[in-house]
């Protein structure tokens, strides 16, 4: 699409300040008006909430702007790296609605990149250093004092070459040589002071095989597989600030390559890099790093545990994409980092949810009621809305194909907490000499009469005085619907469900998985305290509360039909999914969040 199209069918509204710089340079024909972005994740992890606002930028802007966004795999830490997260990666993406160009691997140009170190070495722009690491480290020098050169600074062009070539053979051992960039050891930029192109691994990668035993290093395959891949807009999050003028500067050297060699595929201006904030939310921890050990030692079920961050683990609690689109879209795009309250993406959560999500009746506390006057073995068959929140063009409620029946029988489980067996007068659901409404049902109302003992006639109480059954009466003239039923009361309207026509279920309650509000400096700071790593210094700082599970919980047989992931809302209680490990003879539930919005 032509930019001049695609701003005629845009809707209008505010733009970021990324798209307002991709706007310019569009309306300025830079790149002869082409629009390229990619989103180049390491295959070394699942993706999370953070990377969600990458993907949202990377492929927003691309879809926006009428230009094309591809997925490229930074795979240069073999070590690391799994199909199993390429696999998760692709689905993920989907999953939040994008679709890219095509996929690449920062392993497509591992011979290009071998070749243009090569000219660098030619062109007296890199050499073969075989000094320790902490021998370079020495000679770093600090932001405010330069660095000394190293002693094989000077080498000639051709013993570097012969060595670089001699670090891909598998007969060096790791460590031993690196191959660096001759840029300026004064500098003040610290990333000028030599940086590393190459280092050896001596190990088999899982795309490439043995052809390789020294990989690129980061910086030295970022800027370059964008050139390389045609790339015009380079979109990365503020710590990439500081690599920003190597970045620029490696793409000038390829341009001059490209050029020398007659590389036809180099011939444009090149790909800029912008800047934008990372998304932190307050207890929270997103480090792949960490989230790793977290699976491996069992703290979670794996990736995808709903109290993990990630993209899939947050899709299992109950999230919808659209509502992680929502919540990045509140808290827009900067450039300064700030570090979000998590209580701002359940609201976007809820917010969305309750457009979309099924109304149910679950009782998750439940305790048995039995309508006396009810006729026994009678059952009425009534309509309950889907979503009542769903409208048609004109905003009206949509009812055509948006109920389903429930089912309503003499004896019913409401919860536990709706009855009170000495509430008072503020206290507006069930007790003695009170009525309420059932949704969708009846006005029920309980006796305040009392035995010889002074014991309430309605409850009945196990032998540790735990009510175990609560009687009532109904009114047959009030059923939801019928003429004249909407008589008013001061009690509230309570969910049930039929003892009859429910079926128990396991419902998943989450909580956060930490409780500090900065899980990654209090992990560093307790690091640094007692020299522990790893598990060691996160136990301190896990919530043994962020999972319980109910097993006594009921729901309305309808639930029954519901496939793995749909959106619910379990009425009066909150919002739930149907989790992947549900079945017909064994339905499970995660919360995703309450209903009341307590975000500030």
């Amino acid at each position: 699409m032509a930019f001049e199209e695609h701003t005629e069918n845009t809707e209008k509204r505010s733009l970021n300040f990324i798209e307002q710089k991709i706007e310019a340079d569009l309306a300025e024909g830079k790149n002869s008006g082409r629009l390229q972005t990619r989103f180049p994740p390491e295959p070394n992890g699942y993706l999370h909430i953070g990377h969600a606002k990458a993907i949202a930028m990377d492929f927003g802007v691309a879809e926006k702007f009428g230009g094309v966004c591809n997925l490229r795999m930074d795979d240069t830490n073999p070590q690391k790296e799994d199909t199993e997260y390429v696999e998760a990666i692709e689905r993920d993406i989907k999953w939040l609605g994008f679709r890219w160009g095509k996929v690449c691997y920062a392993s497509d140009y591992f011979q290009d990149l071998w070749d243009f170190a090569e000219w660098c070495i030619l062109h007296g722009r890199a050499y073969v250093d075989e000094q320790t690491s902490e021998e370079i480290a020495a000679q770093k020098g600090t932001p405010t004092e330069p660095g000394t050169n190293s002693p094989y600074r000077d080498r000639p062009a051709e013993e570097s070459l012969r060595l670089f070539r001699e670090m891909n053979s598998g007969n060096v051992e790791p460590g031993k040589m690196i191959l660096r960039a001759k840029i300026d050891m004064a500098s003040p930029n610290m990333h000028f002071r030599d940086p590393i192109m190459y280092r050896v691994l001596n190990m088999e990668h899982w795309r490439t095989g043995n052809k390789w035993n020294a990989y690129p290093m980061y910086d030295f395959t970022h800027g370059q597989s964008d050139y390389l891949e045609g790339v015009t807009h380079s979109i990365c999050t503020l710590e990439f600030v500081p690599h920003h003028e190597l970045y620029d500067l490696f793409v000038a050297w390829m341009r001059e390559w490209g050029k020398e060699i007659g590389n036809e595929q180099l011939n444009y201006e090149g790909p800029r890099q912008f800047e934008f904030n990372k998304l932190n939310l307050n207890y929270t921890l997103m480090s792949k790093r960490n989230l790793l050990i977290l699976t491996k030692e069992g703290v979670v079920e794996g990736w995808d545990d709903p109290r993990m961050p990630t993209i899939c683990g947050i899709r299992r609690r109950g999230y919808s994409p659209q509502a992680i689109l929502n919540f990045i879209d509140k808290i827009g795009y900067t450039t300064f980092d700030a570090l979000n309250d998590i209580k701002l993406m359940e609201a976007a959560c809820r917010e969305d949810l309750n457009t979309r999500a099924i109304r149910v009746s679950a009782v998750v506390d439940p305790v048995k009621l039995v309508i006396d006057n009810y006729p026994e073995g009678q059952v009425e068959e009534m309509k309950a809305v889907n979503n009542p929140e769903l409208r048609d063009a004109d905003g009206n409620t949509i009812m055509e194909g948006n109920t389903h029946t429930i089912h309503f029988s003499r004896e019913l489980y409401i919860e536990r907490d709706d009855f009170m067996e000495d509430g008072g007068k503020k206290f507006l659901r069930l007790g003695p000499g009170k009525e309420v409404r059932l949704k969708n049902a009846y006005i029920i109302a309980c006796s305040d009469e009392k035995d010889e003992q002074g014991n309430y006639k309605c409850i009945e109480k196990d032998e540790q005085g735990n009510i175990t059954c609560i009687h009532a009466t109904y009114d047959p003239e009030t059923r939801s619907g019928m003429a004249g039923a909407d008589r008013k009361i001061k009690g509230k309207t309570l969910h049930w469900v039929s003892c009859q026509h429910s079926i128990p279920c396991e419902v998943r309650n989450y909580d956060c998985l930490w409780t500090c509000e900065n899980p990654r400096d209090a992990i560093k700071q307790y690091e640094k305290e007692y020299g522990v790593r790893g598990i060691d210094a996160m136990r301190p700082f896990l919530n043994p509360e962020s999972l319980t599970i109910n097993k006594n919980a009921f729901i309305e047989m309808f639930a029954k039909t519901l496939p793995a992931f749909s959106y619910l809302q379990f009425q009066r209680i909150g919002y739930y999914n149907v989790d992947p490990d549900s079945s017909p003879e064994h339905l499970v539930f995660n919360k995703t969040v309450g209903l009341k919005d307590n975000w500030k």
